[in-house]
């Protein structure tokens, strides 16, 4: 029995537990246990989540925990749900012989089988069933439970890689039983002299041949008898089954009736072995893809404790530590600066392909590398709570989300399977009953001619057999699937699961927020109009000291400006917020005020007839000479109107008797926001709309900078949802919608398919989005359409050309077109690898390469 991982999860019902308080209380308490991966204490259903090291501790020491934090325990001690990697379960005639073990199995609640990821998922009672006796019922099915990581090692302890299984013990079998068969063949045909009988009794009569096919037999029918035996014992009709009846069947018929299909039978358990080989091979390429993902978080971290530098194993970095990272370093654990400056590559999470700049205060997330400078990080997650491992626990669980497509592909082989082998005894039978001597069959101009020998048509018979199983056909979808959700995941969009990827590449319209998504969701001065005499230092002078003691985002934008321009500050006094017009207070002494322009109007200025200056916000000679003409804007007739036409704010700035200023400020379209929109469409998107709840005139003016082609204005949130509905029922494909995660939670819920914006270290729109994009990088939405839509037509592929491919051999075999080498070759081996070799595909598609840095200056606009 295999050592087997140790990750468990229990849920316990603490309905005591009604507040924030008392989930901190809990939390603190099972986090003193050693062992603990993660916790989440829901409040609003008194439920606490923990998944814990089996080994290190046990559902009933976090009970314990939680009473001595002062909450009584109700249930759920007694269910437990634990995650077991079975490496050689890597198909789903693997995975059906493990279900059918585990049906039996007492106390088993629910399961899951993952084949593309070798691991199953089981919920059992623990009063009535134990980890070991799980285990033992998975190995029972022939499929050995190994270690944690899903990895074997060879004896020099290295962790095995695909190239391996060439090396393996069922591969040596493999070459020995080829070995066989090849001098068999040498033997049979070359040296017809030297094949004489050598065991001649009553019953039996072997040449050296059929001595050299028998041994072939031996080695490399070894582990297909095996797998046909637990199959039987688990009462599965999965190819190992039928292969070792096609081979036990060929040897027995030989043996007992004299004739000879010891070639067929060498044969067959050779190139079978080979073919399982090749099928292992492919799968552990598909499963590298989500490996790598696991592989990016270090294993060790150095953690400053006690003034030393320590380097301890990441699952024993605790909340609170400093982690120190040196240049080149992969940052082992979310956290947020405290020390040093650096650029951070968080490709590896986000996708983002230009490092982010990282000072105090900024989080960072396990798994991106330290580019440069010295950081220290204090730890905010645990190790089995970060961002990098909840995205790589959410990539293993989205094949629980089976698509349309993987439904109807089960449903069509429970059916496929017993026809065929119906048909495989049907052909072995009747037609030597049926046909005396020969007979004559015209078909398509074509003559073909039958024999009646029995022996003909039993291997006729074992060659249908051969393409009796489904494997290629079942394995074309979800091998798809893990391939485009791992690979998105990579490139920083995180699937929630197999049916989302199918859902977004059907989709015919897309839905957009406007603050957070087409714009930064961040207010910034985009224009600054002096007035009179005053220069732009002056007006953003007085709006720094009017706005500084504001906590309105759009006084923090123009203190943020005045400081960017070094603006000095004035002595502030008598401050007052007027609340919905704007701010007022002494400046050097003197009253200022600064607002909307009916707050002026109020004041009592006539903002019809002040002028101002239009050449670069300064007064020159050129711009009083065109006043003098008077060519100058009226600022309410023309200045405040167009700002306000492109979407902005506009903020006056003056005193009681003079007007110093105009500022304008505005929510910064995305850079790539116009190129993503127009890119959509190149990619087939029928329709993209943008829903906001800002004003008509705010809309309008986003909608023509990014080119949408409708825009809804206005919007509460209820009527977000009507917009999605009406969108949904004007389409076939249906509606994708675009939000922050959170604000627009309703909407997401609605739409055929969520996606959450700017999803990284926000566990809120990780959770409830269908699809996150890890970045605030618009030009993964045009990525993320682009994957699904090819995913969506290599599954197609997949499906319909394994079918085919079977279809056509099978329909061959009556005529003697397709001897059975040619059924395990290319109706098996050559599928599966080509059904996975053609998945592997969408891992070559990458973010459209026009969205790059060249586009953001030539697409940057503000609203």
């Amino acid at each position: 029995m295999g050592e087997l991982e140790a990750e468990s999860t229990v849920q316990l019902s603490v309905p005591e537990m009604d507040c924030p308080s008392c989930a901190g209380k809990v939390e603190n308490s099972v986090r003193k246990l050693a062992g603990i991966e993660s916790i989440d204490p829901q409040v609003t259903t008194g439920t606490l989540t923990v998944a814990y090291d089996g080994e290190a501790t046990s559902a009933e020491a976090v009970a314990e925990r939680v009473e001595k934090a002062g909450y009584t325990v109700e249930s759920g001690l007694d269910e437990v749900t634990e995650r077991y990697t079975v490496p050689e379960m890597d198909c789903a005639s693997c995975a059906g012989k493990v279900e059918n073990a585990l049906e039996s199995t007492a106390g088993v609640n629910s399961y899951q089988t993952q084949p593309t990821t070798g691991t199953v998922v089981v919920s059992y009672d623990r009063s009535k069933q134990t980890t070991e006796g799980v285990t033992g019922s998975i190995e029972s099915a022939g499929y050995e439970v190994t270690d944690a990581t899903g990895q074997d090692t060879d004896e020099r302890g290295d962790v095995a890689t695909s190239d391996s299984i060439w090396r393996s013990s069922r591969a040596l079998k493999t070459w020995i039983s080829g070995g066989f068969t090849v001098f068999g063949l040498l033997v049979e045909f070359l040296l017809t002299g030297f094949d004489a009988g050598i065991v001649t009794t009553s019953l039996i009569s072997l040449s050296v041949a059929d001595l050299l096919f028998l041994v072939a037999v031996a080695f490399g029918g070894q582990e297909i008898i095996r797998g046909g035996y637990y199959s039987l014992r688990n009462r599965n009709l999965d190819i190992d089954l039928l292969m070792s009846i096609a081979i036990a069947g060929a040897v027995l018929v030989s043996l007992a009736f004299g004739e000879e299909l010891y070639m067929e039978a060498a044969t067959l358990a050779f190139l079978f072995s080979v073919a399982e080989l090749l099928e292992r091979y492919s799968m552990d390429k598909a499963r590298n893809s989500l490996q790598e993902l696991m592989d990016l978080s270090p294993d060790e971290a150095t953690v400053r404790r006690d003034g030393e530098e320590v380097t301890i194993p990441v699952d024993e970095v605790q909340l609170g530590d400093v982690v120190v990272v040196k240049p080149g370093e992969k940052i082992p654990m979310d956290g947020e600066v405290v020390e040093g400056e650096s650029a951070v590559n968080q490709a590896p999470i986000t996708g983002e392909s230009v490092p982010v700049d990282k000072t105090p205060g900024d989080e960072v997330y396990a798994g991106t590398i330290n580019e440069q400078g010295y950081l220290e990080v204090e730890v905010t997650s645990a190790a089995g709570d970060n961002t990098l491992s909840r995205i790589v626990e959410m990539v293993e669980d989205a094949q629980s989300n089976k698509t349309e497509r993987e439904q109807f592909v089960e449903r069509f082989a429970a059916y496929y399977t017993p026809v065929v082998v119906t048909l495989a005894v049907l052909t072995a039978a009747v037609p030597p009953l049926v046909i005396d001597g020969s007979a004559t069959l015209e078909l398509a101009g074509f003559a073909y001619t039958f024999t009646g020998a029995w022996e003909t048509w039993f291997v006729h018979g074992l060659t249908l057999i051969v393409l009796a199983c489904p494997c290629a056909f079942v394995i074309s979808t979800p091998v798809s699937v893990v391939s485009g959700i791992t690979s998105g995941a990579k490139n920083g969009v995180l699937i929630k699961g197999g049916n989302y990827l199918e859902a977004m590449g059907e989709v015919d319209a897309v839905a957009m927020d406007k603050t957070g998504t087409l714009t930064k969701g961040e207010l910034t001065v985009t224009d600054v109009i002096p007035l009179g005499d005053n220069t732009e230092e002056d007006v953003l002078r007085c709006a720094r000291g009017l706005e500084s003691r504001s906590e309105h985002p759009i006084g923090e934008a123009i203190v943020e400006r005045a400081t960017e321009r070094g603006a000095s500050d004035r002595e502030v006094d008598d401050f007052e917020s007027i609340t919905g017009k704007g701010v007022k207070a002494d400046l050097d002494g003197v009253t200022h005020y600064a607002g909307k322009p009916g707050f002026f109007d109020e004041l009592g200025f006539d903002l019809d007839h002040v002028h101002a200056a239009t050449d670069g916000g300064l007064v020159t000679q050129k711009t009083q000479q065109l006043c003098e003409k008077n060519r100058c804007l009226d600022l309410l007739q023309s200045v405040v109107p167009d700002l306000q036409a492109e979407g902005k704010t506009v903020v006056l700035v003056g005193t009681e008797d003079d007007l110093e200023g105009v500022i304008a400020v505005a929510d910064e379209v995305r850079p790539k926001a116009k190129r993503a929109v127009a890119r959509l469409r190149e990619l087939g998107i029928d329709r993209v709309v943008m829903l906001t709840g800002d004003n008509e005139r705010t809309a309008q003016a986003i909608a023509e900078q990014v080119g949408v082609d409708e825009y809804r204005a206005e919007l509460l949130p209820d009527e977000k949802v009507e917009a999605i509905r009406e969108l949904d029922a004007d389409t076939e494909g249906g509606v994708a919608m675009v939000g922050d995660g959170v604000n627009d939670a309703p909407a997401l819920a609605t739409a055929s398919v969520g996606i959450a914006m700017g999803a990284a270290g926000t566990d809120t729109a990780l959770e409830t989005a269908d699809i996150a994009l890890m970045g605030d990088d618009l030009s993964r939405l045009p990525y993320l359409y682009e994957l699904s839509h090819d995913a969506n037509g290599v599954i197609r592929q997949n499906i319909w050309t394994s079918l085919a491919a079977k279809a056509t051999l099978a329909a061959g075999v009556p005529f003697g077109l397709v001897p059975i080498w040619a059924a395990v070759l290319i109706g098996d081996a050559g599928m599966t690898l080509g059904v996975t070799g053609n998945a592997m595909r969408l891992s070559r598609i990458r973010p459209d390469e026009l969205l790059d840095d060249r586009t953001e200056t030539a697409d940057t606009g503000t609203a």
